[in-house]
């Protein structure tokens, strides 16, 4: 049986720790020192790490992990993180027998061009694509191919759990509730979200069948998210293509 965990670290990022009780994988290392507590404390060997994308919060602990473990880094093939790195591209499987893991590599553009998602028993590792209730700033790729990413993850089976990188519920649903406001499943997220923060646990993995129904940046095809963006933006959207800009551009100027 595989477990997955998030390890708090730096500021507000989770390191993403799948186990089998006897060997241990981790996603985005953005620091070592939680994952090598957690590891000694078990007497665990790392046997993989999966980076999603070059942002130092998701990459700043590798060099220490690999020196300390000698594990595998599987990473875009545009990072070289070492000699232990093992490029991996759209369609590739990761195979591990220890812990006993299959994960299809899905390549999600936007946030960087090169930035990829990890899928696999019922886990989507997604690094700063997709959160929840929000999705990643457009720093490298456009906003064509954001959009493009968020429609591929979210045609995954219902079920799936997404494993993101930031704990950035709180501050994304007050914006979702700005464009979103008449949202009743958005209403119980936020008081729910609200509750786990409130006694320090984290509101992460999240559910994909739900992220659709509360996501603005998954609902730019609806009628009342096209209708906010007019309203707040004072712009005529012709697509979804120009919602979603216009959305996310509302998103990068917002405080809560």
């Amino acid at each position: 049986m595989l477990e997955v965990i998030p390890l708090p670290a730096l500021r507000d990022n989770y390191i993403w720790l799948i186990h089998d009780g006897r060997h241990a994988v981790a996603v985005d290392p953005g620091e070592a020192g939680p994952i090598l507590s957690w590891l000694e404390a078990r007497h665990m060997p790392l046997a993989a790490i999966l980076v999603t994308h070059h942002h130092a919060d998701h990459v700043g602990g590798v060099a220490e992990l690999v020196s300390a473990h000698a594990c595998p880094v599987y990473a875009p093939g545009t990072l070289d993180l070492g000699t232990n790195t093992r490029p991996v591209a759209d369609g590739a499987q990761i195979v591990l027998e220890q812990p006993a893991l299959r994960l299809t590599v899905l390549a999600v553009p936007g946030h960087t061009r090169d930035h990829l998602a990890y899928y696999g028993h019922g886990h989507l590792f997604c690094g700063d694509t997709l959160f929840s209730c929000g999705c990643g700033r457009l720093f490298e790729g456009t906003a064509e191919q954001m959009l493009r990413s968020l429609q591929r993850l979210a045609a995954l089976p219902d079920e799936t759990l997404i494993c993101c990188a930031h704990e950035y519920t709180l501050a994304n649903i007050a914006f979702a509730r700005t464009v979103d406001p008449d949202n009743p499943e958005l209403k119980a997220w936020a008081a729910e979200a609200g509750r786990l923060r409130s006694v320090g646990r984290p509101t992460l993995p999240v559910q994909l069948a739900r992220e659709r129904r509360v996501n603005p940046f998954l609902r730019c095809d609806k009628a009342a998210i096209q209708a906010a963006v007019r309203r707040r933006s004072g712009l005529e959207p012709g697509d979804e293509t120009q919602t979603f800009a216009a959305l996310r551009a509302m998103k990068d100027h917002f405080n809560p």
